[in-house]
């Protein structure tokens, strides 16, 4: 009964976020694009209220990421970053970013009707090259987080190693500076390493993910622009963002 009450309170915690809300509806959108196609030839009623939902899904996360191209902007103020180099692959990612979401809410507004609906087109174009654009930047700044991760957890391990040896041979101190003490606390760092790896990989998938949708847009190709490619991609994106944003607690 707690466990079903813990989980109950996280995913309520969950759907308070404007990602958890979005992550949700992306699911609903991708799960229609996929049944539409799994239904098209066999029903089709049935395959109309799929596509039905795809398309609701898709304008309503539209709707509901309206002014979200200033967060890109408030991450680079606020986000202090550990050197040059990841700094200037965030500008370019969270600046492409911008891009992707500013120029989203004229393809909104064209789609609904609200502009002239041939700007649709154009907007979706310039929207999805500022996203894929952005996206390529956020993979490279996290495989540097993950390479930089491996190397630290190894040199962790290695003062595991020489502490260990040091215990072994006698030689330890008492209370914060124990050998005992010491090996926890460096245990704790490799637990966030490895947690900080998860995160990261968990982002190049959605990243690589909304990059191939973005494809399809930019450079429309049979493979790209199959419903299948499309449908994975989108729940591949949504899944990851559903762990990213689960609470912990």
């Amino acid at each position: 009964m707690d466990r079903k009450k813990d989980t109950l309170d996280k995913l309520v915690i969950f759907l308070a976020k404007r990602d958890g809300i979005d992550k949700l509806v992306k699911t609903f959108q991708y799960v229609g694009k996929l049944g539409h196609y799994n239904l098209e030839r066999r029903n089709p009623q049935l395959a109309d209220r799929c596509k039905k939902l795809e398309v609701a899904a898709g304008l309503s996360r539209k709707a509901f990421r309206t002014g979200r191209f200033l967060t890109g902007f408030n991450a680079l103020r606020t986000t202090t970053f550990p050197d040059h180099k990841l700094q200037v692959l965030s500008i370019f990612g969270y600046g492409g970013e911008m891009v992707y979401w500013f120029f989203d809410h004229f393809l909104w507004l064209s789609r609904v009707g609200v502009l002239d609906p041939e700007l649709a087109r154009r907007m979706s174009y310039i929207s999805a090259f500022g996203e894929g654009f952005g996206y390529i930047f956020f993979i490279i700044a996290d495989l540097i987080v993950i390479r930089r991760g491996l190397l630290a957890e190894a040199r962790y391990k290695s003062q595991i190693t020489e502490l260990e040896e040091l215990q072994v041979m006698g030689v330890d101190l008492k209370g914060d500076n124990s050998v005992a003490t010491q090996v926890k606390r460096i245990r704790s760092k490799i637990a966030a390493v490895r947690l900080q790896r998860i995160m990261s990989v968990m982002s190049i998938i959605a990243n690589v993910s909304d990059l191939i949708i973005a494809l399809a847009d930019v450079d429309p190709n049979p493979f790209v622009c199959h419903p299948v490619t499309l449908g994975i991609s989108g729940l591949a994106s949504a899944c990851s963002g559903w762990y990213k944003n689960w609470p912990d607690s």
